[in-house]
Parts: C-alpha cells; sequence; structure tokens
C-alpha cells in the first residue's frame, strides 16, 4: 500500500502546476493563525505532516520559527517545496521522506511541540492506520505540545484527489484523541479551491495532557 500511494502522490505533484493543486493556498490561513496561537518559542520543534508543497513552512520561516520538519510520503513533493525557498531556507528545514502509516523516520522525532496536519488524517479511512497515527502523536509529542489537525467537515466532500476520505466533526476529532489530548479551540472553514469550488474544513487544536 505505501508504494501504491507514494506513486500516487507522486504522480499528482509531477503533473499538476502547484498553484492548480486542489489544495493550495497563497498563504496558508487559517493554519498560521492557529500555530502562533499555540504561543511557543520560535527554536521549538515544529512539525508539518503531509507538508506537500504548501507555503506554510515559507510562511513559519518569515515569522522566524527555526526548528521546522517538512513531513510527506512524496519525495516530488518536497523537492518541489525546496524550489519555493532560497537556498539558505531550504538548508534551515529538515525534509522528511515518510509514511505516517508505516513511520520510520517520524517515529524517531521527540519533544515535538506542535504537530500541524491539514487534511492528511482524513485520509486514513482503515482503522488501524488512525491507531498507528494515534501512536506517533503520544510517542512524539512532549507533554503540553500541541496537535492541530483539520479535516474535510462532515458536509464536505467524500473524495480528494481520487480518494475516499473520512469526514471529520469536532466530535469525532476528540473522540480520536481521546482523554489524552484536551480541545483547545476549532473553528470551520470554507477553503476555495483554484478551481473555485468550496470545501468547508473543520480545523481543531489540542494540547497533549
Amino acid at each position: 500500500m505505501t508504494a501504491l500511494l507514494k506513486d500516487h502522490w507522486n504522480k499528482k505533484y509531477a503533473n499538476t502546476p502547484i498553484t492548480q493543486l486542489g489544495w493550495y493556498e497563497s498563504k496558508s490561513m487559517p493554519s498560521l493563525q492557529l500555530i502562533e496561537n499555540c504561543a511557543v518559542s520560535k527554536d521549538s520543534v515544529v512539525v508539518d505532516i503531509g507538508s506537500g508543497v504548501s507555503t506554510l513552512i515559507a510562511n513559519l520561516l518569515e515569522l522566524g520559527y527555526q526548528n521546522l520538519y517538512a513531513v510527506d510520503i512524496s519525495d516530488v513533493a518536497l523537492e518541489k517545496a525546496k524550489t519555493l525557498l532560497n537556498q539558505e531556507q531550504a538548508a534551515q528545514v529538515h525534509w522528511i521522506v515518510d509514511d505516517i502509516t508505516d513511520p520510520a523516520t517520524v517515529l524517531q522525532l521527540q519533544n515535538v511541540k506542535v504537530w500541524h496536519d491539514r487534511a492528511v488524517f482524513h485520509f486514513l479511512t482503515d482503522e488501524q492506520h488512525r491507531q498507528t497515527y494515534h501512536a506517533l502523536l503520544q510517542k512524539t509529542i512532549m507533554p503540553g505540545g500541541f496537535v492541530i489537525m483539520s479535516a474535510f467537515a462532515m458536509n464536505g466532500a467524500a473524495m480528494c484527489s481520487g480518494l475516499p476520505v473520512q469526514r471529520q466533526s469536532v466530535q469525532s476529532l476528540s473522540e480520536f484523541f481521546g482523554a489524552g489530548f484536551k480541545l483547545v479551540e476549532s473553528l470551520d472553514y470554507t477553503y476555495h479551491m483554484p478551481s473555485c469550488d468550496l470545501r468547508p474544513y473543520v480545523y481543531t487544536r489540542f494540547q497533549k495532557i
């Protein structure tokens, strides 16, 4: 499955201009606001799961964050992401090619202060994959650390990029995180795709207890 997914996303990123990707944002809002709301020091470990060619990494560098990890299953995506930065900026980022449903390198991370996931979790339609993801959060995030997670809302699309998704609500995400995390804030957000279609999202910020 990992090889098939990697091939799927590599083809997607190789064949689609960055600004035409269905999740492209010229500025990563409201992710930036939620990360800033965590009020962590700029040298804290911040991990962006499913980073792809998101502008979030560039945005965070501009804000002075110094310990960024960009994680994606697609090496093509991360190579493209580097082109959004100058050489000095790209060298400041830890680029990790890994699959969170069968993690290797990510599993070795420690003391993560902020874990950001914009629309990766909703692709985990298999319960075992969700449990693997939860165990990864428990292992890598430090006590008091934060998880910012967004997903297609319950009235959102049932598919994305040809793959099924599991739509989420604040309640379903709270149930997933369980007693080890507390909900700090949540918001509804309607994303305007490059195609002008609308995608309702739910954004949440949890803190590890």
